[in-house]
């Protein structure tokens, strides 16, 4: 040791050798702080990192205890941000749209039918479904239908960080199925009286393992129920009273395992057991931007204004010339000292009283630039393309057209995520019913899982990709199924929405038609018999 320490340390040595000791080992650890990610990221010693005040903890510090705030922050960006709309509701619009619509994909090879009973059978079950989905009646509420309720849990999701759907069940008059779905804000779901639970106790009679922001746990850390609130925690009939009860949900009914609560959520870290909204990376940025649009535009309108100011030599009680501001339209007539500004007013002034303005210069020339470059950087956050948000696609074709696939992935990662936690599990649980019910026939269905997966296998269409140039994107498609890369029904619900099979029978239905009608229109003459000649007519003789 003593020969790694240098001059110094050694004179030091002689007269401390503890404190020696400690030097050498401070610079020991120092040569450790100082390699890799302690040069760059985790570096405490330049001035460029130490102004970054950081700190850490787990999902639960850095994201559940803040929900609250966020949630909230979420829906007034949303309410009093255009940027904010624009981009919950162009993510729903491309994602959604008008609802995502089942196309049955039953396993025929494994419940041995053959193509025709396939057909049969998908084409029934889009008939049946469409007999409970196109009504009120399958939401709780009776408002909505389902594809009106898909809108609804994505905007909830998109804007809260998680919404839930419970599956009721009810009687409708004139409905031959009873299930019905309940869609609930992220705030109803939370921990009793406010107090999450990190340790073992007992909560309205019942024992609990852990309960955070209203999910409950086991020991294994598995979801095991949901605390959801009598009325929105927020809501001014809860503060009037405070009478706020808990419901204790399980999450999975205890004899078939099938879900009771659909929880919509993507997580961002293990452990997680809430989502956050998406807009809480980009919530300062867009505050800011909120704040300096409104500043410019109070400014322009201020700067619009044509306000005369007359200095009098002496005070007078008669009225100036020209009129003053109506008092309807006096902002601040409660304040003496409020001079109100409006479009061809005339105000006067005391003697030795003057008006100067400041020159704002507006409509200031730099709010366009700064404007999309906050957009630009806030989008990328929000994986939406600035031509996507503006709904403007003012570059060249292939600069538009890269924008839109990469937009087109998010909205396919985004559609597959709600697929999985709505739409396919709501698609289950109606099948189960239809079957029970006897109107779908599906022989071993309750008796096999593998056997009831093949009958509730589903593809969910929904809006299709925007097409710049649709010529090409048609051959695209062509040249696509032709070398077996893609399937007409893929290419079909990518272009339009829709289902080939569905299609091809209506072509097949729109073709017999027009031929009907062709020959209405245009009748294929009779051939008449050919009249012979009297040659003909002598040799036919003879």
């Amino acid at each position: 040791m003593m020969q790694k320490l240098n001059i110094f340390d050694r004179v030091i040595a002689g007269i401390a050798p503890a404190y020696a000791m400690k030097r050498a080992v401070a610079r020991k650890m120092l040569s450790f702080l100082d390699s890799g990610y302690g040069n760059y990221g985790a570096n405490q010693t330049k001035k460029s990192m130490r102004g970054w005040f950081y700190h850490g903890g787990s999902a639960k510090e850095d994201i559940e205890d803040n929900l609250d705030v966020l949630r909230q922050r979420s829906r007034d960006a949303y309410m009093g941000i255009p940027t904010a709309a624009a981009a919950l509701k162009t993510m729903r619009t491309n994602v959604i749209a008008g609802g995502l619509i089942p196309a049955p994909q039953i396993d025929g090879e494994y419940l041995h039918l053959d193509n025709e009973q396939v057909e049969q059978l998908q084409a029934q079950i889009v008939r049946e479904f469409d007999l409970w989905a196109d009504t009120p009646s399958c939401d709780a509420d009776r408002v909505d239908n389902f594809y009106m309720l898909q809108q609804l849990a994505f905007l909830g999701y998109l804007m809260n960080g998680d919404s839930f759907a419970l599956m009721h069940r009810k009687v409708h008059p004139g409905q031959p199925y009873q299930l019905c779905i309940r869609v609930i804000e992220g705030d109803r779901v939370c921990s009793p009286d406010g107090f999450d639970r990190l340790f073992p106790c007992e909560v309205q009679g019942t024992n609990v393992q852990n309960i955070v922001q209203g999910v409950e746990t086991d020991a294994d850390g598995a979801v095991a129920a949901y605390w959801i609130c009598s009325r929105h925690p927020l809501s001014s009939l809860a503060n009037q009273d405070g009478k706020l009860e808990w419901a204790r949900v399980e999450a999975y009914g205890k004899k078939t395992g099938r879900k009771n609560v659909l929880h919509i959520m993507n997580r961002e870290r293990a452990g997680q057991r809430r989502g956050v909204p998406i807009l809480a990376p980009v919530l300062e940025a867009l505050k800011q931007l909120g704040r300096y649009t409104d500043a410019e535009i109070t400014a322009a309108v201020i700067s619009a204004y044509f306000t005369i100011f007359i200095q009098s030599q002496s005070a007078a009680d008669t009225r100036p010339i020209g009129e003053m501001l109506p008092p309807e339209l006096l902002v601040d007539a409660a304040e003496q000292g409020t001079i109100e500004m409006g479009p061809g007013a005339v105000v006067n002034l005391n003697p030795g009283e003057t008006v100067q303005f400041a020159d704002p210069k507006h409509p200031n020339t730099g709010y366009d630039a700064f404007t999309n470059a906050m957009i630009k950087q806030i989008g990328a956050a929000l994986e939406i393309p600035p031509e996507v948000m503006f709904k403007q696609f003012t570059t060249n074709f292939s600069a538009a057209r890269g924008a839109l696939n990469e937009f087109w992935r998010t909205c396919t990662m985004q559609r597959d995520w709600f697929v999985q936690d709505f739409c396919q599990p709501v698609y289950e649980e109606w099948f189960a019913e239809a079957v029970a019910l006897g109107r779908i026939s599906a022989p071993g269905f309750f008796g096999d899982p593998a056997v009831r997966k093949a009958y509730t296998g589903c593809i969910w269409n929904g809006p299709a990709r925007t097409n710049l140039n649709p010529i090409q994107e048609v051959s695209a498609a062509e040249r696509r199924v032709a070398a077996g890369f893609s399937t007409a029904q893929e290419e079909t619900a990518q272009m339009t929405g829709g289902d080939f099979n569905r299609n091809i029978r209506q072509r097949m239905i729109e073709a017999i038609r027009k031929r009907q009608v062709d020959e209405i229109v245009n009748p294929t003459p009779k051939l008449q018999p050919e009249k012979l000649s009297d040659s003909d007519s002598s040799q036919k003789g003879l």
